[in-house]
């Protein structure tokens, strides 16, 4: 069934508009509860990244929960995996997460956790969709849902990622930077890998409701090369808005994207003979991950692009690594979600333990050269099928020559189409994904005139 309201990644828009008013993320509680309440269930964890729009939606979503009869624990600022953790601890229902990951601070969204701390199911979003449908209705004045705020949240789950790495292992002797994306993971990072014996640097560490992933963070990790440089670290690690994904940068400034990321997670388990039967990608995945993968002696298999369908992979063929070139890397064996900080901790005790630098774990891999273009939607509307980009991308097809890739996408977060091309050659493959990139905002205009 075709979902109204939730896209890959729960419900996301800009602030003010559509499902992201107060009236409607209320509204948008109560059904959750409603929901909950009828499978006999009554308890939510609700956390929020920094930008200045979580005050406003918090209470909503309180209030429409407390009407519906189901109790709420209040977390505050907190990763979205770290969310994902605290409702299985806590026993709860259900997590919902206040955030536009990677977006800018005007765009806020839900996402939302099963009791087990994974992406609720198909069939019961659609029960929340048609329940939002429905008139609201307030439960008795005895029986509306108790609200209570987890002080000690932050402890707990920094134990918790500290946990996902030999006891051990000692980052004593490494210096690393630290971008927070002045986003969830500020007062969280910066911790757990001190009390791991780093010397840590952080930047990006000082939200103010606006400046969430504002020119920092894994969607800019040319800030965070630049501070490496600047202060002569080892390494240096990015988050975005809500800690789920992560960039790297090696000792000379160069950017370790999530492909390279989960080739040295992988080559991480098979040294510390951990089995691996495969290893899930996207689409978008570098074709070098998928060379490098299977010389390891293991399967690749490539997914639609969104952690979703990595995760629906790996479950169903009870594999434990997956992730996307954008940082998102699942670890099922260590947790039930893409964790950013946990994922930066399987790369660090690596290095750690193999006394090797992110230049020497990556020699054995070769990146394909590809670009990526966004071309921006005016409106809601999808050019990808139009006869001039089709044409353009047969033309590019023509002369890559069974040598490359190309992949078209409307984004699943923001209105826009993304351009994608890899081949052999660099200037090349930039000069493909602009042609490509060019049709398709052609065709844009043509279909919208001023």
């Amino acid at each position: 069934m075709a979902k109204k309201y939730f896209g890959t990644d729960g419900i996301r828009g800009r602030v003010g508009q559509g499902q992201m008013t107060p009236q409607a993320v209320m509204k948008l509680g109560w059904s959750v509860g409603k929901v909950l309440a009828n499978h006999g269930n009554n308890l939510v964890v609700i956390g929020k990244d920094t930008r200045i729009s979580g005050y406003m939606f918090e209470a909503s979503l309180e209030a429409g929960l407390s009407a519906a009869g189901v109790d709420s624990k209040i977390i505050g600022p907190m990763p979205t995996p770290g969310i994902a953790y605290l409702t299985r601890t806590l026993r709860a229902s259900a997590g919902i997460v206040i955030s536009a990951s990677h977006n800018p601070f005007y765009d806020n969204g839900l996402k939302f956790f099963s009791a087990e701390g994974t992406k609720l199911p198909d069939d019961i979003e659609n029960e929340i969709e048609a329940m939002f449908e429905k008139e609201m209705e307030i439960v008795d004045s005895a029986s509306l849902g108790k609200a209570e705020r987890i002080e000690d949240a932050q402890g707990r789950y920094i134990e918790s990622c500290k946990a996902t790495i030999p006891i051990g292992t000692t980052f004593k002797g490494i210096k690393v930077v630290l971008d927070c994306a002045n986003g969830a993971t500020y007062h969280i990072a910066p911790n757990v890998f001190a009390e791991l014996g780093a010397e840590v640097i952080t930047i990006a560490d000082k939200p103010d409701g606006v400046n969430i992933n504002e020119n920092c963070g894994s969607t800019h990790p040319n800030t965070l090369a630049a501070a490496v440089l600047q202060n002569r670290a080892d390494i240096g690690i990015a988050f975005d808005g809500d800690g789920d994904r992560l960039m790297m940068v090696d000792s000379k400034g160069q950017i370790i994207d999530g492909d390279e990321i989960l080739y040295i997670i992988t080559k991480a388990r098979l040294a510390a003979g951990e089995p691996q039967g495969g290893v899930a990608g996207t689409m978008m995945s570098n074709l070098g991950l998928e060379l490098a993968i299977k010389k390891l002696g293991l399967e690749f298999v490539r997914t639609d692009v969104g952690d979703r369908y990595v995760m629906e992979c790996l479950r169903e063929k009870g594999w434990s690594l997956g992730g996307e070139n954008s940082g998102h890397i699942i670890c099922l064996d260590r947790t039930t979600t893409g964790d950013g900080i946990v994922s930066a901790l399987q790369v660090m005790a690596y290095l750690a333990d193999s006394n090797s630098t992110l230049v020497e774990a990556l020699a054995d891999m070769t990146m394909m050269p590809q670009i990526l273009i966004n071309v921006p939607l005016p409106v809601k509307t999808n050019p990808i099928g139009e006869p001039k980009v089709q044409q353009a991308v047969e033309e590019v097809e023509k002369q890559l020559n069974g040598r490359g890739r190309v992949l078209l996408r409307a984004s699943g977060t923001e209105p826009l189409i993304r351009v994608m091309v890899e081949g052999e050659e660099g200037k090349q493959v930039t000069a493909y994904a602009q042609q490509i990139a060019d049709a398709v905002s052609a065709s844009v205009a043509h279909a919208n005139p001023s």
